[in-house]
């Protein structure tokens, strides 16, 4: 019998980008990178558990932007050109390279791995992943939890309650449409929690959370098991802390297996790499040299003299760190069993895009350790956190601490220098939200539907990614000029309703770009229920 237990969560998440006015726009790759080099890749090798019989659970967050984005059929569409142009570059590369074996080998494996994709993608799962995503859930192997409507970082949002209460609700309205069922468990977007946000947590009957690490181990009354088992809230939210040991292993690129020698550089691409005149058209439209996910370069070291990449290496490398990380936590299960009453439970949360895209190997690196727990040990067994609540019903009573998995783990990445001056935006837009969903509880026609695109402007301004990307210094220019967009909309939209003048044009242009959340309604934001 098992002495305890281990779960994984993947928590996939990307802004809502969707350009419909521009046919190639640089920020959409996001999505159709994350599908092909991390998404695909699960799928793949979930299939292949599930094929050759090898029992495993695994949970994961799909957020509602990216559930928008994998069901649009415009970026869909986008998705299928940016893999058959993938296609054409690979047969190119093919031919240029057959004088180099080690390189010409590695085109050949991405043009295999690109007509797969398209495969899995368009022929398969008839264009639609989540499909897939849901089959694994049905099955008993997967379970999808919710996350707020646009990931907004809620901790620094509650200054005006309806915006949180918006979020969340939304959110979990999405799950049900697309999954069939209400959510069990939440993804609190950067794991930020405060205490005020569980009874509009409870009110959508979500029964558990993930935190990081502090906001269980500076839980009041301190939790005796820290984080190896869950603690209940007054309120009966249960709560999970994140494995610091566990964590590391596998996120850190200095002293995680990521960084090993072996693996593939993320760094070194072809999109760099090659004569401009010849991946001219492969880059982005301006010109720009970008990333194609063409990477021929091993990690090697801290060095510019890079050795080519040997996927044979690679997959034995991820082999052996698939039996260490499965030593590690038999050897913390086994300490911990002999010093709990309950059986212990090691928390392991990443960024699901960690795998493939950041890890090239990451994906293969979970089937392989996946393997290795169905067959080569019995200490611990894999487990989703709402098997185990309901397996160890019996939970110590106690209050998180408020949390983020962010640097130095609070609100700095969030609210710092660099993005500091978006929040009295927000917050002014969100108070005339509620404004107007409060004088407006009856809106029919053109109205309503002006409240609707308002509603939907202020909770896409609220994404988190955002102020991460302004304090990360990535794409800061795009960052801002979301926010920006998002709110210049919505401050036109207050003033055009409180004004009772409404373009119906422009409205409808606006609808167009941003139409995610076609059931949005505005009345979410009333500060009473509405009957």
């Amino acid at each position: 019998m098992a002495k305890g237990y281990v779960a994984f969560i993947l928590h996939a998440h990307l802004p809502y980008v969707r350009h419909p006015e521009n046919d190639s726009f640089i920020e959409e790759r996001w999505l159709f990178e994350a599908i092909s080099e991390t998404y695909i890749p699960l799928i793949n090798y979930f299939e292949a558990l599930i094929t050759e019989g090898v029992d495993f659970r695994i949970t994961m967050s799909l957020t509602p932007p990216l559930i928008s984005m994998m069901s649009d059929p415009l970026l869909q569409n986008r998705y299928i050109n940016y893999v058959e142009s993938l296609i054409n570059l690979s047969d190119k590369e093919i031919v240029r390279t057959a004088g180099h074996h080690e390189f010409h080998n590695l085109s050949k494996m991405y043009n295999q791995k690109y007509r797969n994709d398209l495969f899995i993608f368009r022929d398969r799962y008839k264009c639609n992943l989540l499909t897939a995503f849901k089959r694994f859930q049905d099955e008993g192997k997967l379970e999808i939890i919710a996350c707020a409507a646009t990931h907004g970082y809620l901790p620094l949002m509650y200054i005006t309650p309806e915006a949180c209460k918006a979020q969340i609700s939304v959110g979990a309205k999405v799950y049900e449409k697309f999954f069939g069922h209400k959510p069990q468990g939440i993804w609190l977007p950067e794991c930020g929690y405060i205490p005020s946000l569980e009874p509009i947590i409870k009110e959508n009957g979500i029964e558990y959370i993930i935190t990081e690490s502090h906001g269980i181990l500076y839980a009041n009354p301190k939790p005796v098991f820290g984080t190896y088992a869950p603690i209940v809230t007054p309120n009966g939210i249960v709560a999970f802390g994140r494995d610091i040991e566990s964590s590391k292993q596998v996120w850190s690129a200095s002293e995680g297996y990521p960084g090993d020698y072996d693996y593939r550089d993320f760094y070194r691409d072809i999109g760099y790499d090659l004569d401009f005149n010849y991946i001219k058209d492969y880059v982005a439209s301006d010109g720009k040299r970008i990333h194609t996910g063409m990477k021929y370069y091993r990690i090697t070291g801290k060095t510019d003299d890079k050795q080519p990449y040997n996927p044979d290496w690679a997959r034995n490398k991820a082999d052996i760190h698939a039996g260490n990380f499965m030593f590690n936590r038999e050897k913390q299960v086994e300490y911990l069993s002999s010093r709990m009453d309950m059986p212990p439970v090691i928390v392991c949360p990443y960024d699901a895009e960690l795998f493939g895209h950041w890890w090239y190997e990451g994906p293969y690196w979970l089937y392989s350790l996946f393997k290795k727990i169905h067959y080569d040990q019995d200490t611990f067994k894999l487990t989703t956190l709402s098997e185990y609540i309901a397996a160890n019903p019996v939970m110590q009573v106690s209050s998180p601490c408020p949390s983020s998995w962010g640097y130095k783990g609070y609100n700095e990445v969030w609210l710092n220098s660099s993005n500091d001056w978006i929040y009295r935006h927000l917050h002014k837009a969100a108070e005339r939200m509620v404004e107007l969903a409060n004088e407006n509880r009856t809106a029919v026609g053109i109205k309503r539907d002006a409240l609707n695109q308002a509603a939907r402007e202020l909770l896409l301004a609220q994404s988190s990614d955002w102020a991460f990307i302004m304090k990360t210094d990535t794409m800061v220019q795009y960052a801002e000029n979301r926010t920006k967009y998002h709110i210049g909309r919505f401050t036109r939209l207050y003033n055009d309703i409180k004004e009772n003048n409404i373009d119906e044009g422009w409205l409808r242009d606006v609808e167009y770009k941003d139409n995610i959340f076609p059931e949005l309604d505005y009345r979410i934001y009333s500060s009473t229920p509405v009957i």
